[in-house]
């Protein structure tokens, strides 16, 4: 799963996992309620609530089943606790936490070297093309020293700091 001894983790906090999952499951709740009881003049209106209502539904289960999983730093690698690599120190160009990157609250953004496959987990973290952020129902009093030590790591590899 991981190699070495591990620098920082981030875990989605309950408080924030639960408000999360439940708004989207409140939404598809409401949108479903809102299918049946007032329904739409146009049978494909109210189709397409019901589909907007069950999508919702089934992102509230993947975020909370996305939101169990620990992301973990190494010296090798940013990763989670399945084992899934996000990124290896080696491909990280760049880290940015500033107020106008594009990335989850209270998170950071990654720019990586090379593309790399197109993941996400709602919640938690996505990756695409080149960017990989980490973020969302994650308490910043953790993703703020990730942030710090993976700079630093991106940072000793390319000479900038010295070796300890």
């Amino acid at each position: 799963m991981t190699d070495g001894e591990i620098i920082a983790r981030v875990k989605a906090t309950g408080p924030r996992r639960a408000i999360g999952v439940g708004a989207l499951g409140a939404l598809g709740l409401l949108l479903l309620w809102l299918a049946v009881t007032e329904p739409p003049s146009g049978l494909h209106w109210q189709l397409f609530l019901v589909l907007l209502g069950a999508g919702a539904l089934w992102m509230a289960q993947l975020m909370w089943r996305a939101t169990g999983h620990t992301l973990l730093l190494t010296e090798e690698m940013l990763c989670d606790s399945t084992g899934a690599v996000l990124a290896r120190v080696e491909e990280i160009e760049k880290v940015d936490r500033s107020m106008f990157a594009m990335k989850p609250s209270n998170g950071f953004l990654v720019r990586l070297r090379t593309p790399a496959p197109r993941a996400w987990q709602p919640g938690l973290w996505w990756r695409l093309g080149r960017r990989l952020a980490v973020g969302g129902v994650t308490a910043g009093r953790d993703t703020k020293p990730m942030a710090d030590a993976l700079a630093l790591l991106v940072a000793r590899r390319d000479g900038a700091l010295p070796l300890d």
